[in-house]
């Protein structure tokens, strides 16, 4: 049985000796000093025991540190979340570049950062010139954010004739929208050396994503909006795969990927991506708990719509489990329902079913994005009268 701690003010019961040693030696509760033992010799050591491994003296502890101390060299307020991104991408060089490549990411991150929105959580943004801003962001990986940028899109410049630009803010090699234009595009200049932002067409629309020449895209190292703006056409409506783990977003949405959810003219219209399972409502609630704070001072704009993926409705029991926050986002809420060839090969450069534009149209007609449906006009009660000789 595990031990447990003696009760305050008595004495520890007495134990019989040859039983006292093997039970302090399993609690970790402190035990009064008492007269010393006799020690008993020492046991020849038995030829199936291992040999004890010699202690290193600098461990991988010691190397974390060295490595996050590089990241934060330039400039020490760099975010935590940088810092460990910039850590990770030193373990993935070999031992002689780490520093240097840690080093560089934080310093990546930290010239990033300083180019981005103003810092005070009051400041409104002006995103006129990126149309309606519709941020997408998954209560957890792979819940389906990037298939729900492509189907809004899609389904605004297909049936709408918008002129959308779609912005994919993930590390380049785990973009659920990699393969989601033809061919790529130029890559221009962004706000580093090594940060850089690629335009390419999906049918007629642009899409913009970031890429880096260093093994670890940090989470600051993200450009500003404005760096993913076209020059030479206007935009009508913005789509954005914020892509990044939302609770990593969550721990400062202000910069990075989190700046498409800052307060501004007009106000962005953020989606909140999920399953229908209860662990993906639960990742949900974490989500939205972890971005409360945040909109609560008036910085970003919470997701108010919530869009389910992979299903019709909801599984008998499911909702049920749903927190405060997320029950708010359940009468409302759209379902995109399974599609077999979205399951195998994911978001192409074809168009995405037509059934899962439908079922996203509702959404948009909403939001006044899309004209609303052509109502069918029956003929008058007088005319089908007179029509049949009645």
């Amino acid at each position: 049985m595990p031990s447990s701690p003696p009760a305050t003010g008595a004495p520890p019961s007495p134990l019989p000796e040859q039983g006292r040693a093997a039970t302090v030696a399993a609690s970790q509760w402190p035990r009064a000093s008492s007269a010393p033992e006799q020690q008993r010799p020492a046991q020849p050591a038995m030829a199936w025991q291992p040999s004890p491994a010699p202690v290193e003296p600098e461990g991988i502890e010691h190397d974390d540190h060295e490595l996050a101390t590089a990241a934060r060299r330039q400039w020490g307020e760099l975010p935590w979340s940088d810092v460990v991104a910039a850590v990770e991408a030193g373990r993935l060089t070999a031992a002689q570049a780490g520093l240097r490549t840690a080093g560089a990411t934080g310093n990546a991150a930290a010239a990033v950062q300083r180019q981005g929105l103003a810092a005070e959580v009051e400041a409104g943004v002006d995103w006129s010139g990126f149309g309606v801003v519709i941020p997408v962001l998954a209560a957890s990986p792979g819940d389906g954010a990037s298939l729900v940028s492509a189907v809004l899109a899609d389904a605004m410049q297909i049936a709408g004739g918008l002129r959308v630009l779609m912005v994919d803010t993930a590390d380049p090699v785990r973009s659920g929208l990699a393969a989601a234009a033809r061919s790529d595009g130029p890559a221009l200049a962004g706000p580093h050396p090594a940060v850089r932002v690629r335009f390419s067409w999906r049918a007629q629309a642009v899409l913009a994503r970031v890429e880096s020449d260093l093994p670890v895209l940090a989470p600051g190292m993200v450009p500003p909006p404005r760096f993913f703006k076209p020059s030479a056409t206007t935009v009508q409506a913005t789509v954005v795969d914020l892509s990044h783990d939302a609770w990593r977003l969550g721990a400062h949405p202000l910069a990075g990927a989190g700046a498409w959810l800052r307060e501004g003219t007009p106000a962005p219209r953020p989606v909140l991506v999920c399953r229908a399972s209860r662990p993906s409502l639960l990742h949900a609630e974490q989500a939205l708990a972890r971005l409360e704070a945040w909109a609560g001072h008036g910085g970003l704009t919470a997701p108010a719509q919530l869009v389910v993926v992979g299903a019709k409705r909801w599984p008998a029991g499911v909702s049920g489990g749903a927190g405060r926050r997320v029950s708010a986002l359940l009468e409302d809420a759209l379902f995109l329902p399974f599609d077999p060839a979205i399951a195998a090969f994911g978001v192409t450069a074809e168009a995405t079913p037509p059934r899962l534009r439908e079922a996203i149209t509702p959404l948009l007609r909403r939001w006044e994005l899309l004209p609303a449906a052509a109502t069918r006009r029956l003929p008058s009660l007088s005319r089908r009268v007179k029509g049949t000789g009645r």
